[in-house]
């Protein structure tokens, strides 16, 4: 009998009936657009895939996405999708949070998520301010940011997220921008194909409470102001005329116009020192921002551990049943 060959997917097998809900310009229609054009190429049922957010403009994802999907609770989506990798390991499942979000309300499960090197995709949108609620400062935000929640300006010193999730023991950790759309999938495939927790920074405009936050790496001089991190490659930026080199524990740049390429800095995606380093350059006033891998490593992930930790109780004490321990150990009975 001759197999029956179904057609591959598209991305508009991934695009869901529901209008999309978003703020005309804003950065999370190109987010979603390239998460729908990316999915198809790993080669997998639209049933594999599950979406998972919390609260906030990009947790209305999951509607979006013609796959399984949760919309849960404010910052608790790390976790809901930790039960969902759980209770079928085979699932590709994603979490898609906010700056607000993941790092307010929801940084405890965040922080442990990565800790634990959940096999999770976690899609950080940072816009540096809350969206939904209509313009506060967020985790994200800059020193002295002014809005209707800070009018004299915030006295909060911001978040990095990636020195956070680096400092959270993440194995894998990168950053992208929204309207960088061939970096944004590429970033979309290395995420999927990292066996762990990986963590993908992505820079999102919101035009209507904080339009422009990221002008400087999407206007004109973007090449000037960005570096993109590839592993095993020079650290070069402004089109191949500076770079990074170290002096110390130090990055400073250096113009390759007058200096040699051999002193600048070979980026290792593997080197947690480094990584610190790089993280630590958004807040840096000359610097460049990094955009790309700045950590991968492989390790044990804990869906894996914990199947394996069943499967050897199992094995010594067999399966069991839940009756059963609910009535082992001391019972009474109440008259």
């Amino acid at each position: 009998m001759n197999e029956i060959q179904t057609p591959p997917l598209t991305k508009k097998d991934f695009e869901s009936d529901q209008a999309v809900r978003w703020c005309p310009g804003c950065g999370d229609y190109a987010i979603l657009a390239q998460t729908q054009k990316k999915m198809p190429s790993f080669g997998r049922k639209r049933e594999e895939f599950v979406f998972v957010a919390g609260i906030g403009c990009s947790s209305r994802f999951p509607y979006y996405m013609n796959t399984y999907g949760f919309h849960t609770i404010h910052g608790r989506a790390p976790a809901v999708a930790t039960g969902v990798k759980i209770a079928n390991p085979d699932l590709s499942v994603w979490v898609v949070t906010g700056d607000g979000d993941g790092l307010s309300i929801g940084g405890n499960h965040f922080m442990h998520c990565l800790r634990r090197n959940m096999d999770l995709n976690i899609l950080m949108f940072n816009n540096r301010i809350y969206g939904l609620t209509k313009g506060q400062y967020s985790p994200t935000s800059e020193l002295g940011k002014k809005t209707k929640a800070s009018p004299f300006g915030s006295i909060d010193y911001p978040l990095n997220p990636p020195s956070l999730a680096l400092g959270a023991q993440a194995t894998f950790v990168a950053r992208t921008i929204d309207r960088w759309q061939k970096h944004l999938a590429e970033m979309m495939e290395r995420s999927y194909a990292h066996d762990g927790a990986s963590f993908t920074e992505i820079y999102q405009n919101c035009n209507i409470f904080n339009d422009g936050a990221f002008e400087e790496y999407t206007g004109a001089d973007k090449f000037n102001n960005v570096i993109e991190l590839k592993h095993n490659e020079p650290m070069v930026f402004a089109k191949g005329t500076k770079g990074i080199k170290l002096e110390g524990s130090t990055a400073v740049i250096v113009d390759l116009e007058k200096s040699s390429i051999d002193e600048v800095l070979i980026h290792d995606e593997t080197n947690l020192d480094m990584a610190h380093i790089i993280a630590n350059w958004t807040t840096h006033p000359i610097l460049p921002e990094p955009i790309g891998v700045i950590y991968c490593i492989q390790k044990p992930t804990y869906n894996e551990e914990m199947v394996n930790q069943i499967d050897a109780a199992k094995k010594m004490r067999g399966s069991g049943k839940v009756q059963d321990l609910l009535n082992a150990g001391d019972t009474w009975v109440v008259d």
